[in-house]
């Protein structure tokens, strides 16, 4: 006796991981800029940096909710939620060595916390979106579609 078919895997907390991914990485790169102006002399966009750092901290509390949702009615890989709460005490690490004005420690972890996204981002946009569930599995039964130089078959 077989047990039934399982549903595919919704793709929409995929897609939203990968929008919170790809938002957190503007954002963290624009908060380079803002700490490479500020050290060029524009003492303004100190105050910038710091309304920044609030951005990306709620972008990252959204990707953590995104992380989630992958993971439990996703069905998707782990590791999105384990690097997202990583990046989350990191950022949060991150703000209070700003505050704190540990500027050692919060270079350091700037430059860790900009690697950790850019890296996240990258992984994020390689993990493969699931299957449409109003789409027919093709040729190969994954859902893809064959590859160059294969025959097509065409239903009729």
């Amino acid at each position: 006796m077989s047990s039934p078919p399982t549903a595919p895997a919704p793709r929409w907390p995929l897609i939203l991981l990968r929008s919170t991914a790809t938002t957190l990485a503007v954002v963290a790169l624009l908060q380079t800029l803002l700490a490479a102006s500020f050290l060029n002399g524009t003492y303004e966009s100190l105050k910038e940096h710091a309304d920044n750092a609030t951005i990306l901290a709620a972008v990252v509390l959204l990707q953590l909710a995104a992380a989630v949702l992958v993971r439990w009615p996703g069905r998707g890989p782990l590791w999105p939620l384990w690097t997202t709460a990583v990046l989350a005490v990191a950022a949060t690490g991150q703000i209070g060595a700003g505050y704190a004005r540990a500027l050692g420690l919060h270079v350091m972890l700037g430059v860790l916390l900009v690697s950790g996204v850019l890296f996240g981002l990258v992984d994020t946009w390689r993990v493969p979106l699931p299957v449409r569930a109003d789409t027919e599995a093709g040729p190969d039964s994954a859902g893809r579609l064959p590859r160059p130089g294969r025959p097509v078959e065409v239903a009729q």
